[in-house]
């Protein structure tokens, strides 16, 4: 396959995944994976190739790589998209070798780390970790939330396109309401700024964009942790202001682990599972714990039951007593 078919088939693939509303990340994993795809076929045409192709590379991720069955569930969702969206074409693959699946528990912070972590937090990141740990959140739906989402007066928060494209609502943890306070103060005099400047550009989800064309000019649609430099949107290519990078909360996060002096694998995600642990440990329905994690099935929520603060499955020792 050639430069210019090459060229053609991403620039195909790009516009299918933005019309199916795809994240910027998911869409730059999966192009990741088909150029993999290709290249782990010598750059054939994917029209000259089936299900023995695909197969034979997924087989090679679990045998040669080593990946995890999650990492290969990856590559096959995103080779079946350039087929079945892309290509127009149907495959059914049923016959290639899958890595053992292994299941680990989560990474849980007692409450006294937990504080640990959050005095080695400052500014709008120990917001974020507050809100993570204090209301369920996932880093990306915690990033993305605007001025709108924040209910001072309900003490609520509302999750929008959350994982699977849903929208949820959930507390406002009491203790986190100074920081999204200066937050919001803080949002209002960028967008201010912004708007002498000239930039009213905001990424808005969807074809909302269409609907309020002037979103960008208006407080409620900016996003609450607003970033100090202006980026370009990767999609329109306009100029505007996004929120904070998630790397920068995720090295904050790991730094703060670092000096706490704890001794765990803890990442921001470990907020949440420790916030789902701690509510389960109070005693607090496991069906209002997935609600409040957005979670679809009750299955993986119950996965927290199994790291409960109860010892070994709550037996008592024979050594104490």
């Amino acid at each position: 396959m050639n430069y210019l078919l090459m060229a053609r088939l991403q620039e195909e693939f790009h516009l299918k995944m933005r019309a199916a509303h795809y994240a910027v990340n998911t869409e730059k994993s999966y192009w990741h994976w088909i150029r993999r795809y290709l290249f782990f076929n010598n750059m054939r045409h994917p029209n000259e190739m089936a299900e023995f192709e695909v197969s034979g590379f997924l087989s090679h991720l679990a045998t040669r790589e080593q990946v995890s069955p999650s990492t290969q569930r990856q590559a096959l969702s995103a080779i079946l998209f350039l087929y079945r969206k892309v290509l127009g074409k149907e495959l059914v693959i049923d016959n290639w070798i899958k890595p053992k699946r292994s299941r680990h528990l989560p990474v849980v912070l007692t409450p006294q780390e937990i504080n640990l972590v959050l005095s080695k937090l400052d500014g709008p990141f120990l917001t974020i970790a507050q809100l993570m740990y204090g209301a369920g959140l996932r880093l990306m739906e915690a990033m993305r939330l605007r001025v709108k989402d924040i209910d001072f007066s309900r003490n609520e928060l509302t999750i929008r396109q959350g994982k699977g494209a849903k929208d949820r609502r959930t507390m406002l943890p009491l203790a986190a309401k100074d920081g999204l306070m200066h937050a919001l103060t803080h949002c209002k005099q960028l967008h201010a700024y912004s708007l002498t400047e000239g930039i009213t550009h905001v990424d808005m989800p969807y074809a909302l964009a269409k609907k309020y064309p002037n979103a960008g000019k208006e407080l409620t649609w900016q996003f609450l942790f607003a970033s100090h430099n202006l980026s370009i949107d990767p999609i329109t290519k306009r100029r505007g202001r996004h929120h904070i990078h998630e790397k920068n909360m995720q090295n904050e996060m790991r730094k703060a682990v670092i000096e706490s002096g704890i001794q765990k694998r803890a990442s921001c995600h470990t907020l949440r599972h420790s916030f789902a642990t701690h509510l389960l440990e109070r005693g607090q329905d496991i069906r209002t714990v997935q609600e409040l994690l957005g979670h679809v099935n009750v299955n993986t929520t119950m996965i927290y039951t199994h790291v409960l603060n109860k010892g070994g499955r709550g037996v008592i020792s024979p050594l104490d007593g």
